[in-house]
Formats: structure tokens, C-alpha cells, sequence
């Protein structure tokens, strides 16, 4: 699925590359190097839904990202750490705590570990990538010819490794395309907003506010996947979204 979706970003940009200017050596740079970003991104997400429910992962993995971007501000760069902010990185440690424990016949059970790890491990590929990608919207001539290069080609690393692992028997006609094609058209539009409003506005609001999707997660895990974790899992996205605002107050 995430190769038809990839898959069908590339494909809608393929006609739009002949009205396009090719990019610079610095552009390609960045292009490249969010590539190969993405792809870990990916490849971590796939691996973290299969050891773990939607509802844990996808708050995981979105609501940690601006807080790592922040601790390394403070750890490495010698940015300043506001009371805010400070009190955001807790409400979202709170809410990632949370998330990580579920109920289970009446009891609190820890989330298989290995969702946990893949989750983290996707939120660092999606702050690098984030940052990455909002510096070659500005780079770039407009946030639209980065965009358009960079979909056309995001799509090709994830479609070989799925060929690789389930064969030519991936290419039939199925039901899936049509899901992928419709995953396709949504994150692209959706990414191609957030590149455009990097490009116009400081990146790190845009990142955080993005990352406020946890709270719709939570509610699609409990109302439409019945995944079964309550209203204990929306409290807990609120609490992360809640503090990856107060990161950027």
C-alpha cells in the first residue's frame, strides 16, 4: 500500500516535469538527500504499524518529531528553551508515555517494544525531513518546482523494495490501486501545502501545528478502526498536540 500510494505522488508529477525547470546543484543536494529520508521514513512507519495499533504509532511517531527538533535546538545549538516550551516537552513526553501503555483485560500492558523503537525512529526521519525539505522550498526557484522534482522521484525507492518483496505479483490490477492512488493524491496535495507554507512563514510553526493531526489519529483508532483504546488514547493525543503548540508559542 505504501508503494501504490508513493507510487501514484510520482506518477501524477511525471507530466508536470516537462513544464518544470530542472533544479540546480543545490537543489538537487537537498532533493537528494530527502530522498533518502523518506525513504527511511517509510520503511521505520511500515515497520512500526506492523508491530503496533494506528492509534499508538501515528501519535508516537507525529508528536515526538517537533520535540526532538527543540532539544537539539537547546542540547547542541545553544537555542534558548522558553518556560513554554519546556512545559510542552513535558506535556508531550506525558502523552507519549502514555500512548506507550495500553489496557488489556484490565490490566496495563507496555506496547510490543519494537513499535515503539520503529515509531521513534520514524518521528527522527520525519524531522530531518521536514527540515530538509522546508529549506529546499526556499532554495529552490518556487516551492512548486521542489515539490513537483521531488515527488516525481520520491515514489521509486519504495516501489522497488515492495517489487523486491512481493514480486511481479504487485503490478496485477487490484483493489489496492485504488486506495493508493486516492492515498496518493492526498498526501501529495497535503505535503505540497506544508512545503509552500514553509517557504512563506518560519518553518517551526508549520511543523508544529502539522504534527496536531495526532488528535484526528486518535479518533480514527477509536471510532472508525476500533482499536479498542478509548478515550484514554484521544486525552493522550490531545495532551501531545496540546504541547507541540506550546513548543512554538
Amino acid at each position: 500500500m505504501m508503494a501504490f500510494v508513493a507510487g501514484s505522488g510520482s506518477l501524477m508529477m511525471v507530466p508536470l516535469l516537462f513544464f518544470t525547470p530542472v533544479p540546480s546543484w543545490e537543489v538537487w543536494k537537498i532533493i537528494l538527500l530527502s530522498l533518502a529520508l523518506h525513504t527511511g521514513y517509510k520503511v521505520f512507519l511500515i515497520k512500526a504499524y506492523t508491530h503496533g495499533d494506528f492509534g499508538q504509532v501515528y501519535p508516537l511517531a507525529r508528536g515526538f518529531a517537533p520535540a526532538i527538533v527543540t532539544l537539539v535546538g537547546f542540547l547542541f545549538l545553544n537555542e534558548d528553551l522558553p518556560a513554554t516550551a519546556t512545559i510542552g516537552i513535558v506535556l508531550i513526553l506525558a502523552g507519549v508515555v502514555s500512548l506507550a501503555w495500553r489496557s488489556k483485560n484490565g490490566t496495563q500492558t507496555p506496547t510490543n517494544p519494537h513499535a515503539i523503537f520503529y515509531a521513534l525512529g520514524t518521528s527522527l526521519f520525519i524531522a530531518s525531513y521536514t527540515l530538509n525539505d522546508g529549506l529546499g522550498g526556499r532554495t529552490a526557484p518556487t516551492p512548486s518546482d521542489y515539490v513537483i522534482w521531488l515527488f516525481a522521484l520520491d515514489g521509486i525507492s519504495i516501489v522497488a523494495i515492495a517489487l523486491w518483496r512481493r514480486g511481479p505479483a504487485l503490478l496485477r490490477p487490484q483493489r489496492a490501486w485504488a486506495y493508493g492512488a486516492a492515498g496518493g493524491v492526498a498526501s501529495t496535495a497535503a505535503y505540497w501545502i506544508v512545503i509552500w507554507a514553509m517557504s512563506v512563514t518560519p518553518l517551526g510553526p508549520v511543523a508544529a501545528l502539522r504534527e496536531t493531526s495526532v488528535v484526528f489519529g486518535a479518533l480514527i483508532s477509536g471510532f472508525i478502526l476500533k482499536e479498542g483504546l478509548g478515550w484514554r488514547a484521544v486525552i493522550a493525543a490531545a495532551t501531545v498536540a496540546a504541547g507541540v503548540i506550546l513548543l512554538k508559542l
